[in-house]
């Protein structure tokens, strides 16, 4: 498909067709607002600021799709997290949930809601039991390389970008299911929210930082657009 053809789908999809589930989302402007999770345990999910603020600049730049140029940071405990569309967490150390916490995240999956994950490097270990919690009858899946995430705005013929080379190891796009829709989609090996962090703070090069805001174009107006 080509890029013209695809901006004038989204074009459309922004304009008519989100679901009845995310017009709740919606604020007065029409636009949608994204989130940070924001989250105990002592791992750092406030690192990189611009990251989610670079994404939304080059997401709006290249699809025609109605979000804020701001985001949140919220607490996975928080009433607040049913306010969003689209919530984001990384970083590279310990996570835990309550819960009260797990409850609030799983009904926020179910009723809506997605949530991108990005292992910084450090947050496996401690990400999938916390998951386990949320979804104790459900395993992270491996997304195939022809599922639509991969392809829209963008298409990564052969699934994520590898951007930050910390062990040598495949990068990797999981998920979790609900009822047939994908509610959470995890990144590993990969490290998206580098390239999209200004290209001082990690060096990354053009072409993978690129590479990089394209990937997460796809999940954003994937997450916009399919749930």
């Amino acid at each position: 498909m080509s890029s013209s053809l695809k901006a004038f789908i989204f074009l459309l999809i922004s304009c008519f067709s989100f679901s009845e589930s995310h017009n709740i989302y919606a604020q007065s402007s029409g636009e949608f607002e994204i989130a940070r999770a924001k989250y105990r345990g002592g791992g750092d999910w406030y690192n990189d600021p611009s990251a989610l603020s670079n994404l939304i600049t080059f997401t709006k730049t290249n699809v025609p799709i109605r979000i804020s140029n701001s985001y949140s940071d919220v607490s996975l405990g928080s009433a607040e997290l049913h306010s969003y569309p689209f919530v984001f967490l990384t970083g590279h150390g310990n996570i835990t949930l309550n819960s009260s916490e797990a409850r609030n995240v799983r009904e926020y999956l179910e009723n809506g809601g997605f949530l991108y994950i990005d292992d910084d490097y450090g947050l496996d270990q401690y990400l999938r039991p916390v998951m386990k919690d949320i979804f104790p009858d459900e395993d992270f899946v491996e997304i195939p390389f022809n599922h639509p995430i991969y392809d829209q705005a963008f298409t990564f013929e052969n699934g994520l970008p590898k951007i930050h080379e910390h062990d040598g190891e495949a990068p990797r796009g999981l998920g979790i299911f609900h009822e047939g829709r994908l509610v959470v989609f995890y990144s590993i090996e990969s490290n998206l929210g580098d390239g999209w962090a200004e290209e001082e703070i990690h060096n990354v090069p053009q072409s993978l930082r690129r590479q990089a805001l394209q990937m997460g174009s796809n999940i954003l107006v994937y997450a916009l657009t399919n749930n």
